[in-house]
């Protein structure tokens, strides 16, 4: 068998799975050769072969070509990782497992394949973590503030979960601002809240868009981004929303990004680059 292709790349076993919804699952798996090395806010990449079952009444794949099909797919290509990019939710310092907070696309071709696995199974872990996602260009002590949609939010709770240990930097005031269609979307609510509950200098800021299908829902409401705007929202912060202290963070939807930035930049803040650090950090999710 070609070195490329096939099982005989998998490398990492499942070790916990647990199903938040039907659609969401935060996943912990267990790399061959570890430790596994990573930067808060960085990714990897998950794998699983064509050949790899999906999930039940999952949506067929988008635009299969026709040798591509279920009826259709040659042996040899069904032995093709298909491979993506995942955030892990992880600390840096964990070190038996990555964990990662995934979303199903029902007519995807990976999550139907992962959404199938059980604890106990194989799969292909990329060797190595990369992406410039991360706190090392934040000036040290400033604020930050971590603004997700869904599973966005993955980056952050690696990132919240190492400055808790005590590692990478200084401690600092946080706010992480969470948009979900409705509250049982919220993954790590429960964390998130028993640690703004623990630490003084942290907020967690969930917000639901679909309030009229969750009638259980109190809290703030609405898109995401009209709370980046809202000229009360330092008071929720707890601390100014200003470039000259503060450090923003947008990850998920590209919509949510792009208006949010906007909506930043009027108030003077940047996107950086390597060369040039700027106060806002981008990371788009599809």
């Amino acid at each position: 068998m070609d070195k490329e292709r096939g099982t005989d790349l998998y490398n990492a076993t499942l070790i916990f799975r647990q199903n938040l919804t039907p659609g969401l699952a935060i996943l912990r798996i267990r790399p061959d050769q570890l430790p596994y090395r990573f930067r808060a806010g960085q990714f990897t990449v998950l794998g699983l072969i064509r050949d790899a079952p999906r999930l039940a009444a999952t949506s067929p794949e988008e635009s299969p070509s026709r040798e591509e099909t279920p009826t259709a797919v040659s042996p040899d290509k069904g032995q093709r990782l298909i491979r993506r990019a995942y955030s892990i939710s992880s600390a840096s310092q964990e070190g038996d497992y990555l964990e990662f907070y995934v979303s199903l696309v029902s007519s995807g071709e990976l999550t139907p394949r992962l959404f199938h696995l059980r604890e106990g199974d194989r799969l292909f872990v990329g060797p190595k973590a990369t992406g410039v996602f991360t706190l090392d260009q934040t000036p040290p002590g400033s604020n930050l503030v971590l603004v997700a949609t869904g599973t966005g939010l993955a980056p952050y709770i690696s990132m919240v979960r190492t400055l808790a240990l005590g590692e990478g930097t200084p401690a600092r005031n946080m706010a992480i601002l969470h948009g979900a269609s409705h509250s049982w979307d919220l993954g790590y609510r429960s964390e998130l809240e028993g640690l703004a509950q623990a630490s003084p200098g942290m907020r967690y800021l969930p917000i639901v868009s679909r309030p009229e299908e969750d009638s259980s829902w109190k809290g703030r409401t609405g898109r995401l981004q009209t709370w980046v705007a809202d000229p009360e929202i330092e008071k929720a912060l707890g601390f100014p929303l200003s470039p000259e202290v503060t450090q923003v963070f947008l990850c998920g939807n590209p919509v949510m990004v792009k208006e949010s930035v906007a909506l930043l930049e009027a108030k003077g803040f940047t996107v950086g680059s390597r060369k040039e650090p700027g106060s806002l950090h981008l990371e788009q999710y599809w």
